[in-house]
């Protein structure tokens, strides 16, 4: 049985962990994120994400998934208007233009990973016959449902339906805003592989930052605990997993703070032969 987790020194060390980052005491600031994970082991409230945007403690692979599930389900109802109002995100138009541009499509079957509401989905529904999406949020799935733009959705953390379908391989799959929540690609991409039919399509979008401030690592969790991936990261796991790249093109993933958040927008094919 799970351990009753005692919320109200909970939200203590959280808000005082929060206060402290803000004051920019990060040497407190940490002590008390260290705090908030030793009385939450799962992380609801993405603590080790934070510490690691300060640039302290192990860089996690991903982002904790009871974290990313809390993320979504509270800002279900209002996420689209916040993304695509306030934000600016266009990623999903992005996809639609560039699959257009390259003449890519029509597609059987498509595998929206990360689907939220289904903005990808609604991009891409009349050049899919058959379309699945999985979130790990289940009030995002259920905005989903109401859409009536998938033949079937799942609630599910993306690496492990990955690793767990034995559906029909799927011609295309969409990861739009799923790397900013992973920090190492291999479970992904591996996955991605094992569920695509030969010559099927892999696109999806990553966040970047400048290579000074990568300073030679693969990938970092950037100032608004997002992951962030280096280009030549993305190239050579995609390469080492039967990938080769049709694509990659430098977008604006969104807006923060009033400044562009620099990301790709990438399109791989699955090259069945290759020798991985």
């Amino acid at each position: 049985m799970a351990k009753k987790i005692d919320e109200e020194a909970l939200g203590e060390a959280y808000n005082r962990a929060l206060a402290l980052e803000k004051a920019g005491d990060v040497d407190a600031a940490v002590a008390a994120y260290e705090e908030v994970l030793a009385i939450d082991p799962d992380d609801h409230g993405g603590a080790a994400v934070r510490i690691a945007a300060m640039g302290r403690g192990e860089t996690p692979v991903k982002a904790p998934d009871a974290y990313v599930e809390t993320l979504f389900d509270q800002h279900a109802e209002v996420f689209e208007d916040v993304l695509v109002e306030q934000l600016g995100y266009h990623v999903p138009m992005l996809v639609r233009q560039r699959l257009q541009a390259l003449k890519l499509g029509p597609f059987k079957r498509l595998l929206d990973l990360g689907c939220g509401t289904g903005l990808t989905g609604g991009a891409l529904r009349d050049l899919c016959a058959d379309m699945t999406g999985i979130d790990i949020s289940e009030k995002m799935v259920e905005i989903a449902h109401e859409k009536d733009l998938y033949e079937t959705l799942f609630v599910a953390e993306v690496e492990d339906f990955l690793d767990d379908n034995d559906e029909e391989a799927f011609d295309i799959i969409a990861a739009t805003d799923v790397l900013p929540y992973l920090g190492a690609l291999e479970p992904l991409f591996f996955g991605a592989a094992e569920n695509l039919t030969p010559g099927g399509l892999f696109i999806f979008s990553s966040e970047t930052l400048p290579e000074e401030i990568l300073a030679g690592r693969s990938y970092m969790v950037g100032p608004h605990q997002r992951f962030a991936h280096a280009d030549a990261y993305v190239r050579e796991r995609l390469t080492a997993t039967g990938f080769e790249l049709v694509e990659i093109s430098d977008i604006n993933v969104r807006m923060e703070d009033g400044q562009p958040t620099p990301g790709h927008l990438v399109i791989a094919r699955y090259n069945a032969d290759a020798n991985i």
